[in-house]
């Protein structure tokens, strides 16, 4: 069974037509990234998974069953949403916003078990959170805050993880702590991850399979070596690229040429070459 399947989706905003006939399957317990330009409809394919948005056309299924089909609470079980831009003014310590996460498991006036709040423990101590649980959100950094969206999503226990641009805006300490702990929650819980990334060295770095969208269609689907060519990132961002081995190895690596080091050919040939 797939986690998330795809097929011949479509979603249009008024007149506009954002994605156009999109398919694609992520396999439980992959990490899958999601990559394009700007304007390419990353966020809205994730929105339409989530639920978030209505296809114009085609049909989605996430654990083998169609999107339609589930229940909002029922979906909320299995899916754990993240977005981009966590609230900064969101009036709860950090414990009892973990402990929201247990809100899809309880029933109606239910209130919430030791167990319950043995798991938000859990949470919180999985994102190094514990010494944090009675501070507010307000008074955390950036980086802090999206862990406590994390760990909410994490004492959620979903089978699937979406994450839209989980590290835009943060430092490149906090990038490489949030990454590692959904890799470490894929590695070790087989939770499947779906996450959009602007970050191209960052998507092969942690990326099973790559979805680059643009313009709304799918431009390349596979492994990061397949899809991180240098032909095919020039023709989709429009700009010089670079594509080597990445010094860590086992990965592409990918550098944007600024003009400054574009050096012309002997003769006016126009082909770029570097010293």
């Amino acid at each position: 069974m797939k986690a998330v399947k795809v097929s011949g989706l479509s979603l249009r905003y008024g007149s506009k037509e954002i994605l156009r006939n999109v398919s694609f399957c992520v396999g439980e317990g992959e990490f899958f990234l999601v990559i394009g330009p700007n304007g390419s409809g990353k966020t809205s394919l994730l929105k339409a998974i989530a639920g978030l948005a209505t296809p114009s056309a085609g049909a989605i299924e996430v654990l083998g069953k169609c999107r339609t089909q589930w229940t909002r609470r029922e979906f909320s079980r299995q899916v754990a949403v993240v977005s981009q831009h966590v609230p900064d003014d969101f009036p709860f310590r950090v414990a009892e916003t973990v402990l929201m996460g247990r809100s899809p498991h309880l029933g109606l006036l239910q209130g919430e078990t030791a167990e319950d709040r043995r798991l938000a423990e859990e949470a919180m101590a999985f994102t190094g959170l514990s010494h944090l649980a009675g501070r507010r959100l307000d008074q955390l950094s950036g980086g802090e805050r999206q862990l406590v969206f994390i760990a909410r999503a994490i004492c959620q226990a979903p089978r699937v993880l979406i994450l839209d641009e989980p590290t835009a805006s943060l430092d490149p300490a906090h990038q490489i702590r949030i990454l590692d702990l959904v890799e470490n929650l894929r590695s070790r819980q087989k939770v499947t991850v779906v996450m959009i990334s602007h970050d191209l060295n960052t998507a092969a770095l942690y990326g099973d399979r790559l979805l680059l969208l643009c313009r709304g269609e799918v431009a390349g689907l596979g492994a990061p070596s397949e899809v991180l060519t240098w032909q095919q990132l020039e023709k989709i961002y429009g700009c010089l690229m670079l594509v080597d081995e990445s010094a860590l190895g086992g990965s592409p690596r990918v550098t944007p040429v600024p003009e400054k080091y574009r050096l012309r050919g002997a003769g006016g040939s126009g082909e770029p070459r570097f010293p």
